[in-house]
């Protein structure tokens, strides 16, 4: 999956990759995790919070997306989103290629409407928020309603997918369905992110496994053959000149006299 080319401004539109984890035409904006699109899916989630150690200070992230269908009426969908207590963390507007949109939409591929999915999705300029606020998940779901916009009419009239849906294709708008699906849109269209809470368990030996171990083990080894007097002092200045994140200056230096 390539990465997401970003601007700081947010109206410039851009070629992206990106991912709306919606159904096929005819669910169109349940999650991209491949997981159920009903809105009462996001409960059964274990609780973020329950994770975590107190004292708690933690608001959860999810990824809203209008769509091509509805970008004339996104002036109005912030209003909205903005009004029901939500805060807009980060935004873009963008337009995908068709390769782009195949990558976020990969775990449909093969489908039958992955075809219409992908040329839907990479018609025209989509606007992708990072919205916060407590259990955003839920409630961002609960404001757009289900997947498709004539069910939405009969069980959550007035929702956004309600106002603004056309059919199961053009539904307005996108919500993330569980916190890993949040977690995984936001870092594929905003790669800079920082997704909390870190990870527990598994995940974290993992990320230890795959982004820590290596460069302390050559540090804890090349220590063992130098047996400085102050290990500590050494072992922390060897991390600082060989952290593998350290930005690294390609071509000659000039330095002005």
């Amino acid at each position: 999956m390539s990465p997401i080319l970003m601007d700081n401004d947010d109206d410039d539109i851009l070629h992206q990759d990106p991912q709306d984890s919606d159904r096929p035409p005819s669910d169109l904006s349940s999650s991209i995790s491949g997981g159920s699109s009903s809105i009462d899916d996001v409960e059964t989630e274990e609780s973020i919070e329950s994770r975590m150690n107190p004292p708690q200070i933690y608001t959860e992230r999810t990824l809203g997306i209008v769509k091509p269908d509805a970008m004339d009426k996104v002036v109005e969908i912030e209003d909205i989103i903005l009004r029901n207590g939500f805060t807009i963390l980060q935004k873009r507007k963008v337009h995908l290629s068709p390769e782009q949109a195949s990558d976020f939409y990969v775990e449909h591929y093969g489908k039958m409407f992955f075809p219409s999915l992908v040329a839907y999705m990479s018609s025209a300029p989509i606007t992708v928020f990072v919205l916060a606020k407590n259990k955003s998940i839920a409630s961002w779901r609960e404001l757009i309603g289900p997947t498709n916009p004539f069910k939405a009419r009969e069980t959550h009239p007035g929702c956004l997918r309600d106002t603004y849906g056309k059919d199961q294709t053009r539904n307005a708008v996108h919500g993330s369905d569980s916190f890993h699906s949040a977690e995984r849109e936001i870092r594929f269209m905003f790669h800079d992110s920082i997704v909390e809470p870190i990870a527990v368990g598994q995940a974290t030996k993992d990320y230890l496994a795959k982004e820590v171990n290596p460069t302390m083990l050559k540090g804890l080894t090349q220590l063992c053959k130098e047996k400085p007097g102050d290990p500590v002092m050494w072992l922390a200045e060897w991390l600082i000149d060989n952290n593998p994140n350290k930005p690294k200056v390609s071509g000659p230096v000039i330095s002005e006299a």
